[in-house]
């Protein structure tokens, strides 16, 4: 008997973990569906196209029209791979306007959840699929001035395991991989993370591994979230991010410190008289 080929939706597909989500499900075996605004444009569509042979192309206004799009055509969709970018906005809170809230907001947890939300009905009725958010784990290490992106990765997080909750009984699965310092031109361009001397010695003080995620690596793990046939695993948030954060080292070195402290704890212990 002949397999089923899956079917997978790759949202935002022209950059962030786009491209090397739809090379990795396509040499899984899917059918690889991918929509991006940019793909408005004809010659950007055929740039994907020809970086990527074999993936379709869905055109639609609304989360609704693309998923009657697809069950029309493919009658069935197995996974999503929700993959929200925006550019982040490093300012100094009254700098900044409700409208870039907003915006942020509206790419990075209000497109997801509709797309989902419309999603439920089909993958319930069909006995199940993958969902896979690709988010962000930059809370871990809130930087100054980046309130708005913070709020809004952090919000995509929870929704990751508030939907896992409530879609488990459905045989729906949802999980997230949550990069930083990850290579796209989207967050860590190639021209200032790493052809810039400057760029690439803050990478490597930055993340233990010394450089920039690449991303077939990041492909790998979305295609085997995508693949998987365990419902058990459901809810998580797996970083990607080469080990980041990590504490700095301290300022004197250990024998310095243990010297240090045992002359502070014996002057504790004998302490001087008043002259």
């Amino acid at each position: 008997m002949e397999q089923v080929r899956k079917v997978a939706l790759v949202t935002n597909a022209s950059d962030y973990a786009g491209p090397p989500a739809a090379t990795a499900l396509l040499e899984g075996g899917f059918q690889v569906l991918v929509e991006d605004d940019t793909f408005e444009d004809e010659s950007t569509w055929q740039g994907f196209l020809n970086a990527h042979p074999g993936v379709s192309r869905i055109d639609a206004e609304t989360p609704e029209q693309r998923l009657d799009v697809i069950w029309r055509t493919y009658g069935r969709l197995d996974v999503i791979v929700s993959n929200d970018h925006f550019p982040a906005i490093h300012r100094p809170s009254p700098e900044v306007t409700l409208d870039d809230l907003r915006q942020t907001l509206e790419k990075l947890v209000v497109d997801p959840f509709a797309l989902i939300r419309a999603a439920i009905p089909r993958l319930h009725a069909q006995g199940g699929g993958n969902i896979v958010m690709v988010t962000s784990c930059r809370t871990h290490l809130p930087m100054s001035g980046g309130a708005i992106p913070d709020a809004a990765r952090a919000a995509a997080n929870a929704l990751v395991r508030s939907f896992a909750i409530e879609l488990a009984p459905l045989n729906i699965a949802v999980n997230a991989v949550a990069p930083n310092f990850l290579y796209s031109e989207a967050y860590y361009p190639r021209a200032t993370f790493v052809e810039n001397p400057i760029g690439r010695d803050y990478v490597t003080s930055e993340v233990p591994i010394g450089q920039l995620g690449r991303p077939d690596e990041i492909g790998e793990l979305i295609r085997y979230l995508a693949s998987t046939e365990s419902r058990f695993l459901t809810g998580a948030v797996v970083d990607f991010s080469g080990g980041w954060p990590v504490s700095k080292a301290r300022p004197i070195r250990s024998a310095e410190f243990q010297t240090a402290h045992a002359q502070q704890r014996s002057r504790h212990a004998h302490p001087r008289k008043h002259e």
